[in-house]
C-alpha cells in the first residue's frame, strides 16, 4: 500500500507545486513507483509535466464527482516510474458542487483506494486554501509535507494549517501526521532567510527537513518547458536539492521516523 503524502500550505507562492512536481520526479528517478495527483484548479502540476490543461479531457474533478475512476485518468510522464492524475479547469467548481454531497470529505480517499497497491508513494498537490479540496487531501493522506518559504511571517502563517491538521486528526483522519516542514526559496545572501531557517529548526526540531530548497533560476524556468528540474537541468542547484529531499524522505520512511 502506498504512502500518501499531501503537499499543503494555505499560503500561496511558497513552492508547493514546485515541491510536489520535483519531489515526485526525484522519487521516480530513484525508481520508486510514484503517482502525482494534481488537485489544484490552477493545474500547474499538470502543465509542469508537459500536459496542457486545455488538452486534458478528464482529470481529478471527474474522479471527485464520480464520473471516472482514478485508474482511468492516469497519464504517463517522461519518467518511467512517475504517473500523473491531471486536472482541468472544471475542478474550480467542485467545492460548490459537492457542498451538500454525502461523505464529500472522503471522495478523494475512496478514489485513491483504487490505485493504492500500484504505487509506493502518492503525492497530492493541493490548492492554496483550506477549503473542501484541501480537506479531501488531508482526509486521504497518511502525512502532510508543508513547504515553508524562507521569508518574514512564514512561521506565523503556519498556525492555521497546523490547526486544520489537528481538527482533521480529531474527526476525519485520526492517523494523519506531519511528514515534515520543508524550507523553500532560501536566498543565502539574505540574512532574513538564514534567520527563518534557524527559527524553524529551533521551534520544530527534527520535523524540519535537513534539505533546504534554494532560490534557483533553473527551478523557476523548468515548468515553462513542461519538465521537472532534473529533466531540464539535472546539474542545477534546484534539481540537486530535490534529489536530496527525495533521499531524505525515503530514509525517514524506511526508519519510520514519521
Amino acid at each position: 500500500m502506498a504512502r500518501v503524502i499531501a503537499v499543503a500550505n494555505q499560503k500561496g507562492g511558497v513552492g508547493k507545486t514546485t515541491t510536489a512536481v520535483n519531489l515526485a520526479a526525484s522519487l521516480a528517478a530513484a525508481e520508486r513507483r510514484t503517482l502525482l495527483i494534481d488537485f489544484d484548479p490552477q493545474a500547474n502540476a499538470t502543465s509542469s509535466l508537459g500536459y496542457l490543461p486545455a488538452d486534458v479531457k478528464q482529470g481529478s474533478y471527474d474522479g471527485l464527482v464520480g464520473i471516472a475512476k482514478f485508474s482511468e485518468l492516469i497519464l504517463e510522464t517522461p519518467l518511467r516510474f512517475l504517473h500523473l492524475v491531471p486536472t482541468t479547469s472544471d475542478l474550480v467548481g467542485a467545492e460548490i458542487e459537492l457542498a451538500t454531497a454525502t461523505e464529500r470529505e472522503y471522495r478523494l480517499r475512496k478514489q485513491i483506494a483504487g490505485v493504492w497497491d500500484d504505487y509506493e508513494i502518492i503525492l497530492i498537490d493541493t490548492p492554496p486554501s483550506l477549503g473542501l479540496l484541501t480537506l479531501n487531501a488531508l482526509v486521504a493522506a497518511d502525512t502532510v509535507l508543508v513547504p515553508l518559504q524562507c521569508e518574514y511571517l512564514a512561521l506565523e502563517g503556519l498556525a492555521g494549517l497546523m490547526q486544520t491538521i489537528e481538527l482533521v486528526k480529531g474527526t476525519l483522519n485520526p492517523d494523519l501526521r506531519v511528514e515534515g516542514l520543508l524550507l523553500t526559496m532560501r536566498d543565502q545572501r539574505n540574512n532574513l532567510s538564514t534567520q527563518v531557517v534557524l527559527e524553524a529548526r529551533e521551534h520544530f526540531g527534527d520535523l524540519v527537513f535537513k534539505t533546504v530548497i534554494p532560490r534557483n533560476v533553473r527551478l523557476s524556468e523548468a515548468p515553462s518547458h513542461g519538465k521537472p528540474a532534473l529533466l531540464y537541468d539535472i546539474n542545477s542547484k534546484g534539481a540537486i536539492s530535490y534529489l536530496q529531499l527525495a533521499e531524505e524522505l525515503l530514509e525517514r520512511i524506511q526508519n519510520g521516523s514519521t
